[in-house]
């Protein structure tokens, strides 16, 4: 009876300084991975959530770029960090695609959802002087002959916004294989590809395509997003252009290495959400173009998983699937 009530109080004492020494964090600088080069959207995001996190936690955050393979490095790097609070990082939607297309095994099941923090919407454009008035019109072309059109991948093929469009097309009942794809180094020289011809449509961010069209030579047929962009209210949303909803696009969000302490990620999920809410944060975001996204704790964790599923089915309905 004696030695059983040492050994309960010994480990209730162990149980009080794990609390103790978790309660106390952080005690040092913590590390912030950013899986993309400096000057990015990524980048960006990230150092600005890393300063105002400085001031909430009263330690420094370093921002760390872990750059190639499309952001294969950094994520992996997240991943394989101590679980204790000290090294988090910035999650893309770039990880829902790697285990499918066999570039890497990590996926979201290696992480601690911290909190998503941003979503942009892929868009739908056109030149101004194509046929093409309206979302209806298009899809009822694309549809009645696939083969006749080519996009720009906006991005890159299996990019965040290649996928997307490639997803509602499916929910439309066209194949998406029969639509030439014409790679590009990112939205902007896809952007020139459009208005110079060279391709029928674009899917992008909106702020990607905000150039071409302020200077009237692009429009925005819809955006992939449950509302409308507030700077651009004319564009209506997939929902009320085509009748169907089928969100996609680009996100952000922090995350931690799978299985830090509930307390730890409590207060930095605690910490974001204030920074989420101030008005620096959204004066950063939409001077920017940056959308404002929300989620956390079992919501958060519900989107990366469904993210993760619907990309799969997509992923192998293009041809980029892992083969065997």
């Amino acid at each position: 009876m004696q030695a059983r009530f040492w050994r309960s109080a010994a480990l209730a004492a162990l149980s009080l300084v794990a609390f103790a020494a978790n309660a106390q964090w952080p005690e040092r600088p913590i590390t912030m991975i950013v899986p993309y080069a400096a000057g990015g959207g990524t980048d960006a995001t990230g150092r600005i959530i890393a300063t105002m996190l400085e001031k909430e936690l009263g330690k420094p955050v370093n921002v760390a770029n872990r750059v190639g393979g499309g952001g294969v490095t950094g994520h992996a790097a997240i991943a394989s960090a101590p679980a204790d609070g000290y090294t988090i990082g910035i999650m893309t939607f770039e990880i829902s695609t790697y285990a499918h297309m066999g570039q890497s095994p990590v996926s979201y099941r290696d992480f601690t959802p911290i909190a998503l923090y941003n979503f942009d919407p892929a868009s739908f454009h056109v030149r101004t002087d194509y046929p093409w008035k309206s979302a209806k019109e298009a899809i009822a072309a694309i549809k009645a002959n696939p083969e006749k059109y080519k996009m720009s991948g906006g991005g890159g093929v299996g990019g965040s916004w290649h996928l997307a469009t490639a997803g509602l097309f499916m929910k439309l009942g066209i194949d998406p294989m029969k639509v030439a794809i014409v790679p590009s180094n990112g939205a902007a020289p896809g952007m020139q590809e459009l208005v110079a011809g060279g391709v029928d449509f674009i899917p992008c961010s909106v702020p990607e395509a905000r150039a071409m069209i302020e200077a009237g030579r692009a429009r925005s047929l819809y955006v992939q997003g449950t509302q409308r962009i507030p700077a651009f209210p004319d564009i209506p949303t997939v929902r009320e252009a085509l009748g169907v909803d089928h969100i996609g696009g680009a996100w952000r969000a922090v995350v931690g290495p799978k299985g830090m302490p509930a307390d730890v990620t409590a207060k930095l999920t605690a910490a974001i959400e204030k920074i989420h809410k101030s008005k620096e944060f959204n004066d950063f975001m939409n001077s920017r173009g940056f959308g404002l996204e929300w989620k956390k704790g079992p919501e958060f964790a519900k989107f990366l998983e469904t993210n993760f599923n619907e990309t799969g089915e997509v992923v192998k309905a293009v041809g980029l699937a892992k083969k065997g």
